[in-house]
Order: structure tokens, then C-alpha cells, then sequence
């Protein structure tokens, strides 16, 4: 049985701790403190560890979710998490004032662990804001050397968060035959 972790990052707010806990199979482990800067403008706490949840798949084995803290000054978590991953989701918050800043940001800050591995890009929000849209995340990408699924993502449904895993495992192995169960549909490539 292979050991599969992957990692969930983005900024504050964007949805992450909500991702987790809407696909755990099991009661998820949280690590919030009451924010204490300007992120309580935005939420009264906020990740400073980490996230964590696991997926159970059909065949018996299990996927483990990290979430990253979103703010800057917890990005020495972002190294310590990242080690044995599989791929990134990363997820934006379409209604943040720069949302294609924050994509940058967190590619730069993330681009040696998905050159190794994979990416997924859900977006989210979108609800909220539709500009910009997907097509303007694929040209991001695109002009910078990433090539990624992008899903509008509502993290509090666990079908979107499925997909948009989904979309990272195929994305990784375009061969690979996804069967089974609720989580898991079967898939080609």
C-alpha cells in the first residue's frame, strides 16, 4: 500500500480547514488560535500548524490531507508539510481584492515541491465574484511554466473537494484508472 499525502495551501480564508473537514473520512485534527492581526478582520482564528484529515479509499488504503497555515509568518510549516507529498491543491478565494496576485505568490513560494510533483488549482468564491474568470487562472498558469486543472471549488461540498483531488491524481498519472465507491469514480484518462 503506498503512503499518499497531499497538501492543501492558500491564503487565509480561503477555504482550506473547510476542504479538510468536508472529505475526512475521520474527525479532522485542527490547530486554530485566535488571530491576532489582520487576519481577524477576515476570521476570529486561523490555522498556525496545521490541518489534517485522511480519505479512505476503497481498496483499503488511505489518502492524508495536510492543510498549511495561510499566513506568511507560518511558512516554515509550508517545507516541514510538504515533505513526502504526492501534489498541491492549491486553493484562491476568488473574492480577495488580487486573486491572480495570490496565485503567483503561493506558486513561487511553492514551485520546487509541484515541479516534483503536481498541482490542482480550485478556485473559490466564484460565487461571490466571477471576475476573474477560470480562463484568466489557465492563462496565469500558463505564462508561468505551470500546467494544472483549474475548478471553481466550493470547499464546504465534499463532491467539488472530491473532484478537484480527483483532477490532481489525474494530473499526476493522466493513465491512471480511478474506480469505486463515493470518492473515487471511474475515470479515463
Amino acid at each position: 500500500m503506498k503512503y499518499r499525502k497531499l497538501i492543501f495551501a492558500g491564503p487565509v480564508g480561503v477555504g482550506k480547514t473547510t476542504a479538510i473537514a468536508s472529505i475526512s473520512d475521520e474527525p479532522p485534527i485542527q490547530t486554530d488560535a485566535a488571530a491576532s492581526d489582520l487576519t481577524r478582520l477576515r476570521k476570529p482564528a486561523t490555522t498556525v500548524a496545521l490541518d489534517y484529515g485522511v480519505l479512505h479509499l476503497p481498496d483499503g488504503g488511505k489518502v492524508h490531507l495536510y492543510g498549511t497555515p495561510g499566513q506568511e509568518r507560518f511558512d516554515f510549516m509550508w517545507d516541514i508539510l510538504t515533505e513526502g507529498g504526492i501534489g498541491l491543491i492549491l486553493l484562491i478565494d476568488n473574492n480577495r481584492a488580487d486573486p491572480l496576485h495570490d496565485l503567483r505568490r503561493f506558486l513561487d513560494s511553492f514551485r520546487s515541491f509541484v515541479a516534483s510533483t503536481g498541482l490542482a488549482v480550485g478556485v473559490t468564491r466564484m460565487d461571490l465574484k466571477a471576475q476573474p474568470p477560470l480562463e484568466a487562472y489557465h492563462h496565469e498558469l500558463a505564462r508561468l511554466g505551470f500546467r494544472a486543472p483549474v475548478l471553481e471549488v466550493d470547499a464546504r461540498r465534499r463532491a467539488d473537494v472530491s473532484l478537484l483531488i480527483q483532477a490532481l491524481l489525474l494530473h499526476i498519472d493522466p493513465g491512471l484508472s480511478i474506480e469505486g465507491g463515493e470518492h473515487e469514480p471511474t475515470a479515463s484518462p
